[in-house]
């Protein structure tokens, strides 16, 4: 048998199983025939009815970041695969939906989301499994449609995916939003699939929409407001977070986990975020501030260390689309059509993000040497929207370290451009 003769008959397959499910599930003598949908948010099976779908998509991220004036040749160019994420979605029955996020980016096998939601309202939901902590606002936004291709400083202070149980509804028909988790815990800007002592995290964030029920196009519509604050047990020096520029990666600051006696986490770590957003036609914009502190220990000496990273960002659509932070991203009203006039859309960004490291972590011997206690950025894009699923994306970003261009670490210039593939 050949391979499209194969996958056709997996494809028809597939599509039997949904409609025997759903006549399963359906009193009906007659149910619709089952049916596959092809568009631009994916692969979809479903049945006639609706009640039982499996969806397939994709999110691949090509990079290519070089670092600008590097007399030194402290970095290395390159190009990446930042991100390749085939993912699989689907719904059982009305009240239980489940999702698989897998990332193949750098030839290694990372599981980055897998959670079953069950479905009691859409003011209650429970989610189990593993995904993003209720906490960062900008975390919290798709990677399929971040403004720029790696998140602010405050993101990094913000825990990334853990796993646990979660809460989440809308009330008010989306002018209050809640999330609340247990979970079991990560340090700053990290992820983990396992647990390293019986502590465990509490996280909750609530947004509040409070034009949300205006009238299309109204301009107070797309104001928002969140609060987020998580609370938790950290030990050990896995609890402990390296920190690195954003475009460039490239690491500022540790803490002396390698050192005899190493420093490490020794207490209730806990954290706090506030975080503002305004979306009207072609403009789009945030603040975000992210506080933590921990405790740690080097030896006999202990003391919590702050942490503390905010953010302010922008947008305008140069050809008139909507901007948005759903998963979809900016739709141009005409794709890219080379000789017949179809050009796309264009967005242009600007960001400035800062991070502060508590003085305590350097006078009392806690970071690694040669840690910086700052760091300043701003950065510039440029984003073309071929068409909803194709994207290419230009970044500049100039990094300052401790207020001193020409110091100890010079400042970094990271120039970096993506092809985005989203479906």
């Amino acid at each position: 048998m050949s391979c499209g003769r194969g996958l056709a008959a997996i494809v028809m397959l597939a599509v039997s199983s949904v409609g025997v499910s759903a006549q399963e599930g359906s009193s009906q003598a007659s149910p619709p025939p089952p049916r596959v949908v092809v568009g631009d948010e994916g692969i979809a099976l479903e049945s006639g009815n609706g009640n039982y779908r499996l969806q397939l998509g994709l999110l691949l991220h090509a990079d290519g970041r070089f670092a600008l004036a590097d007399e030194s040749d402290q970095y290395v160019d390159s190009f990446v695969v930042r991100r390749v994420r085939p993912y699989l979605r689907g719904r059982l029955g009305r009240h239980f939906e489940f999702f698989m996020n897998p990332d193949f980016a750098g030839g290694t096998l990372t599981v980055q989301d897998a959670y079953v939601d069950t479905i009691f309202a859409p003011a209650f939901r429970i989610r189990a499994g593993k995904g993003k902590t209720p906490f960062g606002f900008e975390r919290l936004q798709p990677a399929a449609n971040m403004l720029f291709m790696e998140r602010a400083f405050p993101t990094a202070l913000a825990p990334n995916r853990d796993i646990g149980v979660q809460l989440l509804g809308d009330l008010s028909g989306g002018v209050v939003s809640y999330l609340a988790g247990v979970m079991n815990g990560v340090a700053d800007g990290a992820s983990a699939d396992l647990e390293t002592n019986d502590g465990k995290d509490i996280s909750g964030r609530l947004v509040i929409r409070p034009f949300n029920r205006a009238k299309a196009g109204s301009a107070a519509r797309g104001l928002g407001f969140g609060v987020a604050a998580s609370r938790g047990d950290a030990r050990g020096i896995l609890a402990l977070p390296v920190l690195r520029t954003q475009t460039l990666q490239q690491p500022y600051f540790s803490y002396a986990i390698a050192a005899t006696p190493s420093a490490a986490a020794d207490g209730v770590r806990t954290r706090h975020s506030p975080s503002v957003w305004y979306l009207h036609k072609a403009f789009g914009g945030w603040a975000e501030y992210v506080h933590t502190r921990t405790p740690v220990r080097r030896g006999d000496t202990r003391a919590e260390v702050d942490h503390d990273a905010w953010q302010v960002a922008g947008s305008w659509v140069l050809t008139g689309e909507s901007a948005t932070d759903s998963g979809s991203g900016v739709r141009p009203r005409h794709n890219f059509d080379f000789g017949h006039g179809g050009w796309g859309a264009f967005q242009i960004a600007l960001r400035y993000h800062q991070l502060e490291i508590d003085d305590r972590a350097f006078t009392l011997g806690f970071a690694a040497p040669g840690a910086s206690g700052s760091a300043q950025a701003f950065t510039a894009g440029l984003r073309w929207y071929l068409t909803g699923n194709l994207w290419y994306t230009l970044n500049f970003e100039r990094t300052v370290f401790d207020d001193n261009a020409s110091g100890p670490r010079r400042a970094e210039n990271g120039l970096a451009f993506r092809t985005q593939v989203y479906f």
